[in-house]
C-alpha cells in the first residue's frame, strides 16, 4: 500500500512544491485541472488525468501524455498505448487495470519531460497511486521507472527485475512504443522479453490474489 512518502522525501528535497493528500481522485483530479506548476500547463491542450479501475489489480505508469493523449485528456489512448493494452489482453490482465503517467501535461515535440517537470508533478502521481491502491505497477519505460522509483539504469538494465515501491511490487518494461519499433518476435527481442515480464506479472498477481 502507497501510504508513506520517505521515498518521495529523499528524492525531492529542493521541490517547493509539497505532498497533499487529497481524500478522493475527484479532488486529485480537479487540482490537476488547474495545475499551474510548470512551463507545460501554458501549451497543453488539456490536462491528462488516469483512467481505468479505480482499484485495480495493475497500475501503468507512462512517460508523459502524447497528441493524442493531449487532445483526449486521457492517458495511453493513442497507438502505443493501444499496443500495450492488446499485450495485456493477450496475458489476460486487461480486467483491472489503471493507466497514468509520470506527468499530466504534453512536453512539446513529445520530448522527454525534465527533470522540473518531473518534481513539480510527482505528488499527484504519489498520491494517485495511494488512492487507487494497486497491487502491481508497470513501469513503461526508462522515464517512468526513474520517475517514480529514482533508478537511473537503461531499461534495458531494469526490465523484468522487480523493484520496490513501498512495500508495492514495480516491473519496469519497455515503453511500447520502442516496441512497435522493434516488432520481432524472435527470442530475446524486446517484444519477445516484454511477454515475459509481462508473464511475469501475472504469476505474480495470481500468487498476490491467493492471499
Amino acid at each position: 500500500m502507497i501510504e508513506q512518502t520517505q521515498l518521495f522525501d529523499c528524492q525531492s528535497k529542493n521541490l517547493t512544491q509539497k505532498l497533499t493528500f487529497y481524500s478522493s481522485l475527484e479532488k486529485l483530479n480537479r487540482a490537476c485541472s488547474n495545475c499551474d506548476r510548470c512551463s507545460l500547463s501554458q501549451k497543453r491542450q488539456q490536462v491528462v488525468i488516469g483512467r481505468g479501475d479505480l482499484q485495480p489489480d495493475i497500475a501503468i505508469v507512462g512517460e508523459s501524455p502524447g497528441k493524442q493523449e493531449d487532445k483526449t485528456g486521457q492517458p495511453f489512448v493513442g497507438e502505443s498505448g493501444m499496443f500495450l493494452l492488446k499485450m495485456l489482453k493477450a496475458v489476460q490482465l486487461d480486467s483491472s487495470v489503471y493507466f497514468t503517467n509520470i506527468i499530466r501535461c504534453r512536453p512539446p515535440d513529445n520530448r522527454k519531460p525534465s527533470a522540473e517537470e518531473i518534481k513539480a508533478c510527482k505528488p499527484y502521481l504519489i498520491d494517485e497511486l495511494r488512492l487507487i491502491e494497486p497491487k502491481i505497477i508497470i513501469c513503461a519505460g526508462a522515464t517512468a521507472v526513474a520517475g517514480l522509483t529514482g533508478k537511473r539504469e537503461s531499461i534495458t538494465s531494469l526490465r523484468g527485475k522487480w523493484l520496490d515501491l513501498e512495500g508495492t511490487a514495480v516491473m519496469p518494461i519497455f515503453h511500447p512504443a520502442y516496441l512497435l519499433r522493434n516488432p520481432s518476435l524472435e527470442k530475446d527481442s524486446p517484444k519477445w522479453q516484454t511477454w515475459q515480464d509481462l508473464i511475469a506479472v501475472k504469476l505474480r498477481l495470481e500468487q498476490t490474489l491467493k492471499f
